[in-house]
């Protein structure tokens, strides 16, 4: 976050209060009014780089269609940003045009017709639809979720784009059939299956949420999400000082601890930090009369996912910082 002076005649922001720079507003600022992202004065782009992701837009018919851009672009900002944080490659459709990171906003056509969610090849669709809260909801009830949003969506279908840059190619294909099963099943079939005969009755001993038995593919997506919500919300608490202290005792002296993610063990950052602070979130929650924050639980299968996630993912951001220390990246300076 930056504080600005007044533009000069050019159209050029000039930071205040910290390191001196310099900036134009993202197009999607100055002409939109759904970015708040800033563009280096110098670079030749007219998007940030959030904006310069989507492909497709919704239609621009009346004032509702452009708060539901503005709420898909403000999810997929807070993706970006996380995704920068971890130091994770973003490659852009200009930089590889078979597989590179895109999205598109579509709105079904008519009631009768139907607009999927999901990701391909780097192609990233989400349903305009879902920008509602009112359809998400009911969407939510429909599937018998217990969670359901937008940036939710963002960080399930960010995991299908991961799972074929980290996983599919690379040596890291082993070690994922060993905990989430073999992807070579057929997934429409696996799909079908689910919709038809539900999740088995004992998932919650291996798994994130039902919709996860679906097929392995579906199995790294959903637990990948919960990572990068953990790792946001756990940031978030360590930026404003968050600090776990344990109910006292008469016989062990009292600690408190600064939630942290430097932490090297995940298993150590989930049950010492992450399942406090999520306890705290629903009990919040539940004081001001909503539904838990964090309606979810993690039996030890579910932990060793993630564990073998965070090493993934620190693998690639070690790989990332290599690739900008050697020039080799077309990506921006990291957050």
């Amino acid at each position: 976050m930056s504080a600005f002076g007044p533009p000069d005649s050019d159209g050029v922001w000039h930071t205040r209060g910290g390191p001196a720079a310099s900036y134009r507003p993202c197009r999607n600022y100055r002409v939109e009014n759904v970015c708040n992202w800033m563009i280096p004065a110098d670079s030749p782009d007219d998007l940030c780089d959030s904006c310069r992701l989507t492909q497709i837009i919704p239609r621009q018919h009346d004032p509702e269609s452009r708060h539901r851009w503005y709420l898909l672009e403000k999810a997929k900002r807070s993706l970006i940003y996380s995704l920068r944080g971890l130091n994770l490659p973003i490659r852009s459709r200009a930089e590889d045009p078979e597989h590179g990171l895109s999205f598109q906003f579509l709105e079904a056509p008519e009631p009768s017709t139907h607009v999927l969610t999901g990701h391909e090849s780097g192609v990233i669709t989400l349903n305009v639809a879902e920008a509602e809260d009112v359809v998400r909801e009911q969407m939510r009830t429909a599937m018998h979720e217990p969670y359901r949003t937008l940036l939710g969506h963002f960080r399930h279908e960010i995991g299908h784009y991961y799972w074929d840059l980290l996983i599919g190619p690379t040596d890291e294909l082993w070690e994922f059939r060993q905990l989430f099963g073999d992807e070579r099943q057929d997934y429409n079939s696996a799909l079908q299956a689910y919709y038809q005969k539900g999740p088995p009755s004992t998932w919650a001993r291996h798994y994130i949420s039902a919709y996860a038995t679906a097929h392995p593919w579906e199995d790294w997506a959903e637990t990948w999400a919960h990572y990068l919500l953990i790792s946001d919300a756990l940031h978030t608490a360590e930026h404003w000082g968050f600090t776990l202290k344990p109910a006292s005792t008469r016989d062990a002296p009292v600690s408190e601890t600064k939630v942290s993610r430097a932490v090297g063990d995940i298993s150590t950052l989930l049950l010492d930090q992450w399942v406090p602070l999520a306890l705290f979130l629903n009990s919040m929650n539940r004081t001001l009369g909503h539904s838990d924050a964090y309606p979810f639980v993690m039996p030890p299968p579910v932990i060793d996912k993630l564990r073998f996630i965070d090493s993934v993912v620190k693998r690639a951001a070690g790989a990332s910082r290599e690739s900008v220390a050697s020039g080799n990246s077309g990506q921006p300076a990291l957050l």
